[in-house]
């Protein structure tokens, strides 16, 4: 099959392998008791939810990856397969037992350095003692952001697949075969598994699903490179696209170290808890946060098809409604959430 058309087959692959497994995933989350309980403070559901639905997403991913993988692109492949495998396991070690944040940060830059050794950077200046540092840091931040998103049914599942979906598209209109193929197996597998974890989740995927998909993401926006734009507006293209988890983390971090707190220590102040603040229902919620990455990811594409000047005012457009956006997250928190004193996640 030619290159520029195993993407579909990659897609219901891993949409197939995700739908079949999340139930298999959610009885062995239940025999080996990694289940999120109830917590009436920061939790929704009332019962017991296995948390092994990221097993599936794996398994989904990595097999439409390896099955469909082009002799060229294998050795990419192969680091992001490895790479998800190692997050996996550190996501089901730390929904069962807790792992310290040092521990799981430390395997999260184990994990970029083998993307990095790969061959899959982000080539900013041109110099790689700038270059792989950021290359870093991007990977581990993005793959945090997604787990922290992890918060209400159906929002990780719900992102990687709008996200992934946007990638695809872009990715064909540029030809980027490999990106194509990693986006299409992504947003398969992520779709699959959101069938079982819209509200109201019948299973979670834990940070074993979070962890891995934040990573693809990140590495999906490295990967995704242009031929027509220049750097000055072809970054803007994988910052809208992830507008929502680069925005919560942002939003997170601002607010746990300006009150205060440890930015790992858990609170309700994502974005979905302050829209919650504003009495949105949970599916709400979701549909606001939904359309916001849509609408987003629809920026994203038409930054990447426009011409140069209108491409970058498409972008610095974008960027400032997104400023607007968090200052309203920020005034939200200040004016609903602090009336009701301090809580936490």
């Amino acid at each position: 099959m030619d290159a520029s058309q195993q993407y579909f087959p990659m897609m219901i692959v891993g949409f197939a392998l995700a739908l079949s497994l999340t139930p298999m995933s959610r009885q062995v989350a239940m025999r080996l008791g990694v289940v999120d309980k109830p917590n009436a403070p920061r939790k929704t559901h009332t019962d017991h939810k296995p948390m092994m639905g990221g097993l599936a997403i794996f398994l989904a991913l990595s097999t439409a990856l390896l099955i469909f993988s082009p002799p060229e692109s294998f050795v990419t492949f192969l680091a992001i397969v490895v790479g998800a495998a190692i997050l996996a396991v550190v996501g089901a070690l730390d929904d069962r037992f807790d792992l310290s944040w040092r521990l799981r940060f430390g395997m999260q830059f184990v994990v970029a350095f083998l993307i990095v050794l790969a061959g899959v950077q982000i080539q900013l200046i041109g110099n790689q003692l700038i270059d792989v540092p950021i290359t870093l840091i991007w990977i581990v931040a993005l793959t945090n952001a997604a787990n922290f998103l992890d918060n209400m049914d159906g929002l990780t599942a719900g992102l990687s697949t709008i996200a992934s979906f946007w990638f695809l598209v872009i990715a064909l209109t540029e030809a980027e075969y490999a990106v194509t193929m990693l986006a299409a197996a992504t947003f398969g597998s992520a779709f699959g598994f959101l069938i079982y974890n819209f509200n109201p989740a019948s299973t979670f995927m834990g940070d074993m699903g979070a962890l891995v998909l934040g990573f693809v993401l990140a590495v999906l926006a490295i990967m995704l490179k242009f031929g027509n734009q220049p750097l000055g507006v072809s970054w803007m293209v994988p910052v809208l696209v992830l507008a929502l988890p680069i925005t919560d983390i942002s939003l997170v971090v601002f607010t746990r170290l300006s009150e205060g707190r440890s930015p790992t220590e858990a609170g309700r102040d994502h974005t979905s808890h302050r829209l919650l603040a504003l009495k949105f229902s949970p599916r709400m919620t979701l549909a606001a946060l939904y359309t916001f990455c849509f609408l987003y990811g629809l920026l994203g594409f038409l930054v990447a098809i426009s011409p140069p000047e209108v491409a970058f005012r498409v972008g610095i457009f974008s960027l400032v409604i997104l400023g607007i956006w968090l200052a309203f997250m920020v005034y939200i928190r200040e004016r609903y959430q602090k009336r009701s004193g301090p809580s936490t996640k």
